[in-house]
């Protein structure tokens, strides 16, 4: 067993910081460590539908098998197509990090590169895992973000406030 299963809300913004690391808001750092079985190990993907990353601890992979039976039989209920081994590949293909006593934790530049992450990453609690932005990209999203939005954009002006050197909100 990783972990007891976590549930996340909440939100964080986190600047790059000294040696291009960003901070996991602590919120989310605790429910991560549960979920990782008290280890500090982040799981991050792609979103598969969203311009965004994921994050969770490792106990939300043992719900994966599970989630590939259920989107199968809804697949087969409305006579669509559904590859299972494609799915399997978008759902155990994260990537397992490390992060330190204080959330810092290196963001791999192909992760980066996906999300469009420049300068500066928003957390977003999302139940079973959270969604992790580049600002420039959840301020493109439709209307159905707008908290999410707003939400950022002050975190991003208290962060500024604070002043160069200063740490993220946690």
């Amino acid at each position: 067993m990783t972990g007891s299963p976590s549930n996340y809300w909440g939100q964080g913004f986190s600047p790059r910081g000294d040696k291009s690391r960003f901070v996991l808001p602590a919120d989310f750092r605790a429910a991560v460590l549960a979920a990782s079985g008290n280890t500090p190990t982040l799981c991050l993907d792609k979103h598969h539908k969203l311009p965004c990353l994921v994050g969770f601890g490792l106990s939300r992979a043992e719900s994966f098998a599970g989630q590939i039976l259920h989107e199968e039989r809804i697949a087969l209920e409305r006579g669509e197509p559904f590859d299972a081994d494609e799915r399997a590949a978008q759902l155990y293909g994260f990537l397992r990090t490390k992060f330190d006593d204080s959330g810092r934790f290196i963001l791999p530049d192909h992760l980066a590169e996906q999300a469009q992450v420049g300068e500066a990453l928003y957390f977003h609690g999302g139940g079973g895992h959270f969604t992790i932005w580049a600002p420039d990209v959840l301020f493109a999203m439709g209307s159905g973000w707008d908290s999410a939005k707003a939400t950022c954009r002050a975190l991003m002006a208290e962060t500024a406030a604070r002043g160069p050197g200063r740490r993220a909100r946690k």
